[in-house]
């Protein structure tokens, strides 16, 4: 069964704003077993709207539309709509009680005629009540197909999807069952990855299929399953994690909702009663960023230094002048002393630090940009690794928060 998205709003389309509706109500749907065929973005333009209607209508069992639906006249769903289904709008009386109840409720200007419009539907559609606001969801079928116009405010349009929109798809519709699970690897690229696991790719069942999610020094294997037997889906994807594990274990860490390389620290630093902290420069605190997202990450996370300016890395982390003097702030030296001051500040047992030229200048240092030193103080010592991650700002930092996870994974692994 497949489903097709189309979101209308030129906000979308200059980029003022991200389509995250489509991301939403594409999850939702993969969980109930409906595949999304296609996603389109259009303008609030009739013609256009009514093209991409005629096109989904021709692919899709399901066509989700969302945008266009407030009192304004560039607002134009509803209008297209009752075109497409040669249709007419009528008011609707439970759906004016509810304007005009919000209005009373909670908004300080008086309703307008304007606002009493939201009322109107087309006679064909089935209306699902919007609780969160004047705009309401519609429902309309045309055969065994099913058309869904909602809003486009994204707290609007989840709650209809939850409370309305996937429980009619469930009961109306038969669905093929669809499991996913993605398996974490770091430190191999996609090709050599590829080429490792070869063999055991060849030999899966053809109803399973899978995907490489490469991502700054890591790569996500997606194992999708489709077929009417879920636990044959289950049993069998899991049969061939087992078969594939052997294959990647010096570069597997975790599977699906652990998938997250900092979780994995933290969980392991729990476990041996051990902590951390951090020492950063060019990362910027994007490392103490991602082990702080973690729930719980004041059992082991102690705090962190951002030596941003060299004078900082003197004055707090209290860096010898002349070490930056003989070796420069980027360099494996200061990245060393850097961790170990920090390992000593917060009295853990581990921390990891970062120097380096994410660019576009060179700054305080004549490393090359993209030279990033990541160094890691542990209970046996300090060591550290020098990588050049290019010359993408961004991208240098992010690939240096990710290695130096990495890094500090393996060091705690070998105790």
């Amino acid at each position: 069964m497949f489903a097709e998205i189309i979101t209308i709003g030129d906000e979308i389309l200059i980029g003022q704003i991200v389509d995250t509706n489509s991301a939403f109500i594409a999850q939702q749907l993969n969980l109930i077993g409906v595949s999304v065929y296609q996603i389109t973005s259009v303008q609030d333009e009739k013609e256009h709207i009514l093209q991409a209607l005629r096109e989904a209508e021709a692919r899709a069992d399901i066509i989700i539309i969302t945008g266009g639906l407030g009192p304004t006249k560039d607002d134009i769903t509803k209008h297209t709509i009752c075109e497409y289904f040669n249709d007419t709008l009528v008011e609707n009386s439970e759906v004016l009680a509810h304007v005009e109840m919000l209005f009373a409720k909670y908004l300080s200007t008086p309703i307008s005629d304007l606002n009493r419009k939201q009322a109107l539907v087309p006679s064909k559609a089935i209306v699902l009540n919007n609780q969160f606001g004047t705009a309401p969801g519609m429902w309309i079928e045309k055969g065994n197909k099913a058309f869904v116009s909602l809003p486009g405010v994204p707290f609007e349009m989840k709650a209809l999807i939850e409370g309305a929109v996937i429980p009619k798809i469930q009961e109306k519709y038969e669905r093929p069952f669809i499991l996913h699970k993605t398996i974490m690897t770091y430190g191999l690229g996609e090709s050599a990855l590829a080429e490792r696991i070869e063999a055991w790719e060849d030999n899966l069942p053809a109803y399973i299929r899978l995907a490489y999610l490469p991502n700054l020094g890591k790569v996500r294997l997606r194992l999708t399953a489709k077929g009417v037997d879920k636990e044959l889906l289950e049993v069998s994807v899991s049969a061939q994690i087992e078969k594939l594990t052997p294959l990647i274990s010096d570069i597997f860490f975790a599977v699906e909702e652990d998938a997250v390389m900092e979780k994995q620290i933290g969980k392991l630093l729990i476990e041996k009663n051990e902590s951390l902290a951090t020492a950063e420069s060019c990362t910027g605190g994007k490392l103490a960023e991602a082990i702080t997202a973690v729930p719980g990450a004041s059992a082991y996370f102690k705090g962190s230094v951002v030596s941003y300016a060299t004078e900082v890395k003197i004055e707090v982390l209290k860096i010898a002048p002349q070490l930056i003097e003989d070796y420069s702030v980027v360099s494996a030296q200061v990245a060393e002393a850097m961790a170990v001051s920090a390992q000593n500040l917060f009295k853990t047992t581990y921390a990891i630090a970062t120097t380096g030229n994410a660019g576009p200048t060179k700054g305080d240092s004549d490393a090359e940009v993209g030279t990033v030193f990541i160094a890691i103080a542990s209970p046996e010592g300090v060591f550290s690794e020098k990588f050049n991650f290019g010359e993408h700002r961004e991208r240098v930092i992010n690939k240096a928060v990710n290695k130096g996870f990495e890094i500090l994974w393996k060091e705690i692994l070998k105790k």
